[in-house]
């Protein structure tokens, strides 16, 4: 039977533009894989890790106009959106090179022998080897930052794992150009083409995670598809590790404070965090707890004015468009529900941006009748649901699932000591709002159910910086790990310790004279 062919759509019409490739076949995987595994002994030297890294960034700069160009008549994204993203993938690109250099994500660790201890030490050396080939499956929502060249290539390509990517089929054309520049970065630093690897085609996928010589995988997707792919990976002969991002609503709590001070600048920031990329960002505030009365009112009001004069957009494919549509359906249909604004379709290709509301009492019932309400609901909407007190946003957030992150909008009062002032540690804490502590217990409630905590701002955008965790409790992600930021390369590594190993036979890294100049802990003293 003929492999299926993989065509490039045009979101924006549902036309078929042109056919890319064609669906891999289980050999095509197992080939693909092979050859990745081959590249490994190249990627061993760090120096050529931290080239490939860069010269990939100025790669994929010198071919911007065309990646934006593929990436916007698939995506329809739109060109400013998508050149930000190009900046956000090189600085990535480039931020794991100055990593790979510094050479401290390899955790080195030494302790000399010690005879005199109870009982006595021997010489132990400690450090952080790849794994091995690491399968990627890109994201449909970011084609650059979350798929071929993104946050999983760059921090396995940094950790010295050669990785398969599976394409996603909502861009397969920019997917495939992408591949061949980074494959083209490779060959100029001396290093195998090979080290990169594309395939298409769900069964690929399936295919990938279960392939003996991949080590582990990343995953950016849906619930349904990435759960899938990690029961693959755990039921192998030999389970591998799956960083999985599933799904988010991202809860914001708003106080009485904080509405009563800012309702519109909540609601219009709300607006914008919520139809942000036509709603299809990760982080995109899905519930909202806002209080009831003249604050919440006000609030609700503006969100509606401003989700009002946003323009009907288009989502990535036709699938997602109808999903989308028929999730708003099903929950506006719920009891007690309404839609001030109400969101679905705009029009043959198009979707409106919407909000619906519902008393926070129905959430906070564990009935299960509204239970939809704290699901995901990819697109431009969220559920504004009104609470009376501080004890029914308790009861919603005790029923939340794992989030990637959570939001609290608090009042001046609520932010610290009297002044609204950050309390010094080791302070006695005051607080502003009659001594309850209302900011840090709302904070309290929602740190176990997020990776990321925002205060007065909004979720959307995920700072590509050393400190950032965007990751979090199941379904957010299926592992601890974060997918941006400098210590995602350590999903790709596992720890080595060598015993009383003669000083000729250990690797350079943990030698006596640290010849590679790493950071290290000696004997429990950090040596930067």
């Amino acid at each position: 039977m003929a492999a299926a062919p993989v065509w490039s759509v045009d979101p924006r019409t549902g036309k078929q533009r042109e056919q890319v490739a064609v669906e891999a076949t289980s050999a095509e995987v197992d080939a693909a894989v092979r050859a990745v595994h081959d590249a490994r002994g190249a990627l061993a030297d760090r120096t050529v890790r931290a080239a490939l890294l860069r010269r990939a960034a100025d790669q994929l700069d010198g071919a911007g106009e065309r990646i934006v160009e593929a990436a916007d008549a698939e995506t329809a994204l739109g060109p400013a959106r998508l050149t930000g993203e190009l900046a956000r993938t090189t600085y990535q690109l480039r931020a794991f090179a100055d990593l790979v250099e510094e050479g401290a994500f390899l955790d080195v660790r030494i302790d000399h022998a010690d005879p005199a201890l109870t009982p006595p030490r021997p010489d132990l050396r400690r450090y952080k080897i790849p794994l091995g080939v690491v399968a990627v499956y890109a994201a449909s929502n970011f084609p650059l930052a979350f798929s071929v060249p993104g946050g999983d290539t760059a921090s396995a390509l940094a950790a010295g794992c050669p990785v398969v990517v599976k394409a996603h089929p909502d861009h397969p054309a920019t997917s495939e150009l992408v591949a061949a520049l980074l494959r083209r970065a490779a060959a100029e630093v001396g290093a195998p083409e090979g080290a990169i690897g594309l395939v298409h085609g769900f069964e690929a996928g399936i295919e990938l995670v279960r392939h003996p010589l991949v080590a582990a995988a990343g995953f950016t997707g849906s619930v349904r598809g990435g759960r899938a792919l990690y029961d693959a990976a755990a039921a192998r002969p030999h389970p591998i590790p799956f960083h999985g991002e599933l799904g988010s609503l991202n809860p914001v709590v708003v106080t009485e404070a904080a509405a009563e001070e800012r309702a519109e600048e909540i609601g219009a920031g709300l607006a914008g965090s919520m139809t942000l990329g036509t709603g299809q960002f990760c982080v995109k505030p899905g519930l909202v707890l806002a209080p009831r009365g003249p604050a919440g009112d006000r609030l609700e009001r503006a969100l509606a004015d401003a989700v009002s004069a946003t323009e009907a957009g288009v989502l990535l494919d036709h699938r997602m468009r109808d999903a989308f549509v028929d999730g708003v359906r099903e929950r506006a249909a719920l009891p007690g529900v309404e839609a001030p604004v109400t969101p679905g379709a705009g029009g043959e290709h198009t979707v409106g941006a919407g909000f619906l509301t519902v008393p926070a009492d129905r959430l906070a019932d564990g009935g299960g009748t509204h239970d939809l309400l704290l699901e995901e609901c990819f697109g431009p909407v969220t559920v504004l649901a009104r609470y009376t007190d501080e004890a029914e946003i308790g009861a919603v957030l005790a029923r939340l699932p794992g989030n990637l992150t959570a939001t609290l909008q608090l009042g001046a009062g609520e932010c610290g000591g009297e002044d609204g002032a950050p309390v010094p540690p080791g302070h006695r804490r005051e607080f502003a709002d009659g001594g309850t502590g209302r900011g840090a217990r709302l904070l309290a409630a929602v740190t176990p159910l997020a990776g990321r905590v925002v205060v007065n701002g909004w979720p959307t955008g995920v700072a590509v910086a050393p400190a950032q965790h965007h990751g979090g409790p199941y379904p957010a992600t299926t592992s601890t790990s974060t997918s941006v930021g400098g210590t995602a390369v350590e999903r790709w590594l596992r720890p080595v310790a060598y015993q009383d190993t003669p000083p000729a036979l250990l690797p350079p890294e943990l030698r006596e004279d640290n010849p590679l100049r790493l950071p290290r802990r000696v004997d429990g003293r950090y040596e930067g």
